[in-house]
């Protein structure tokens, strides 16, 4: 396969020099630092390039640098996957009128929460709820797999675990090293069909090769939230993590000057399952973000297809059979 996607990218022509037609510009788009953000930057580059004809100039960067850069500058055009619960300047951005919300450009949203293995879940549903697997600890390692500590989620999933009352009921909370050491963990547990309780997010590839069943939680409370985020919060109390709001957004100078090109991206939109299973291949097959986009373009067209306008439609059709 990854042979097959190496010769269609050659032939679809990602990352080469592509000569803007006269009805479109130069377009800069954000390449941020993690995976499923650059598959979206590049399928978007290839829609926008060979579809609409843009000259299309991706520019690596991370979240507070192009909010920064954005404000300041106007530039970059298009930001391709901003989570806006972790980017507190979106919302004044917005409110100023500097930046325009295109898209949910991951459908599901950005998801945090406890998970067991499917297959834990099916020979045994009543680990599928904090009380199932408080009456029976043996039944998940007697072990709670955590974020390394100083990250975000670190904090909230301690006040968490104090708030369930986990320890008491002969639940271990261990802290991997690394977020390597965390993945490695959920493959191992897999590869062995071996007890595995812990926290992790959505979309990544680890989700996307190991099916996870959520371990129910109350509902999101955004008062206790913030408390749990909080390391001296005084009274830790359960709460779901919330959905984060995952979008495209643009420049109004964009969108104006660009209409055709923005409508694209309103409508450039992935399920979490969909680039969960896209990024599964891309570390299965060790391949590169450009690579990925490709799988994605071969694999998926009958979704990106719906995206686009007529004549781009038409001019795809010529390159993609």
């Amino acid at each position: 396969m990854k042979k097959l996607v190496l010769g269609t990218a050659f032939v679809l022509g990602l990352g080469t020099a592509t000569t803007a037609s006269a009805d479109c510009g130069d377009v800069s788009i954000t390449e941020m630092d993690w995976a499923s953000s650059a598959v979206v930057t590049y399928v978007a580059k290839f829609l926008l390039e060979q579809g609409y004809g843009c000259s299309v100039t991706a520019v690596p960067t991370t979240t507070v640098p192009a909010m920064t850069s954005l404000a300041e500058t106007g530039e970059p055009d298009i930001l391709t996957e901003l989570w806006t619960s972790y980017t507190e300047v979106y919302e004044d951005l917005r409110g100023e009128g500097k930046i325009v919300e295109l898209s949910k450009v991951l459908t599901d949203g950005g998801v945090e929460a406890w998970w067991i293995p499917d297959y834990l879940a099916k020979e045994h549903p009543e680990l599928t709820t904090l009380e199932g697997i408080m009456a029976n600890p043996e039944l998940v390692g007697a072990r709670f797999h955590d974020c390394p500590s100083g990250w975000g989620c670190d904090v909230t999933n301690f006040n968490n675990f104090k708030a369930a009352g986990l320890d008491g009921a002969g639940v271990e909370r261990f802290q991997h090293g690394s977020g390597e050491t965390l993945a490695t963990s959920i493959a191992a547990a897999y590869e062995a069909k071996e007890p595995w309780f812990g926290y992790y997010w959505a979309p990544t590839s680890v989700l996307g090769k190991y099916p996870m069943v959520q371990v129910e939680m109350p509902g999101y409370d955004a008062d206790k939230h913030t408390c749990n985020g909080l390391e001296d919060c005084a009274s830790p109390a359960l709460s779901s993590y919330p959905v984060s709001n995952v979008v495209t957004a643009a420049t109004p100078s964009f969108v104006e000057r660009e209409p055709d090109a923005a409508e694209l991206m309103k409508n450039l939109t992935f399920t979490n399952a969909q680039m969960g299973e896209v990024l599964a291949w891309q570390e299965a097959n060790q391949a590169s973000y450009e690579e990925a986009a490709v799988y994605f373009l071969t694999s998926y067209k009958d979704v990106w297809s719906g995206w686009l306008n007529d004549d781009a439609r038409a001019k795809l059709a010529a390159i993609i059979k």
